[in-house]
């Protein structure tokens, strides 16, 4: 009987290229197939390493139709590496539906660890780190005052993945539920214009009334300290 293939979980840089593993490349070089989010951004990447190995799309969107291929695939022998466009997969990005399926089908399922935007603005940022809750991207509309005001009483740090179009409301939230706490704006991590912005909400408030917010952004809030 064949064995199985192996399902990798490859973390891709968050914005410099130079924060890629050896293993990383390695293993995109070595496996049969990569599964990509889009695969005109992973595109680049696996051009700048030459990297030949063939992509196929594996998102939100197809997961339901391109996982039971993609098993088959492992069940015949094949290896495939997962990726999404920046970061760690399945951290507010694609993949759980996959390793999951995987994992039932007693696919062997392996982490090449790397790049992750929350933890490197975690380790930045200067607030607590022993203990955070991380929270991705809240709800727009249904169920975000409700989700604020729970937080409003967890004593860990906070952390939210938040589009930079919408961390001027966020702020608000954060003023209306949660009081003036300490907050951390992370932004463009990795990358040219890499920049942390701290204070309490009030001042960040103050500071962005007199400029835009541009690039990936992560919000994190000091806990509540009753």
């Amino acid at each position: 009987m064949m064995d199985s293939g192996k399902l990798y979980i490859v973390s891709t840089p968050i914005g410099n290229l130079a924060d890629f593993t050896f293993r990383a490349v390695d293993t995109l070089k070595q496996v049969g197939l990569i599964a990509a989010e889009d695969t005109r951004v992973s595109g680049k990447l696996l051009k700048h390493y030459e990297i030949s190995t063939p992509m196929l799309p594996y998102h939100d969107h197809n997961k339901e139709q391109a996982t039971p291929g993609l098993l088959r695939k492992l069940e015949n022998g094949d290896d495939i590496a997962l990726i999404s466009d920046a970061g760690t997969p399945l951290i507010s990005d694609p993949g759980f539906y996959l390793v999951r399926a995987a994992v039932a089908q007693g696919v062997e399922v392996i982490p090449i660890p790397g790049a992750s935007a929350l933890l490197a603005a975690v380790v930045a940022a200067g607030l607590p780190s022993d203990r955070f809750t991380f929270e991705g991207f809240l709800p727009r509309k249904k169920g975000r005052q409700t989700r604020f005001k729970a937080l409003a009483l967890d004593p860990r740090t906070i952390v939210l993945y938040e589009s930079p179009h919408r961390v001027a409301r966020t702020l608000r939230d954060i003023a209306e539920h949660m009081g003036d706490r300490d907050v951390v704006i992370a932004r463009e991590i990795t990358k040219k214009f890499e920049e942390f912005i701290r204070g309490t909400v009030s001042e960040i408030r103050e500071q962005l009334d007199t400029r835009s917010i541009k690039g990936e952004v992560v919000i994190m809030i000091g806990g509540n300290k009753a």
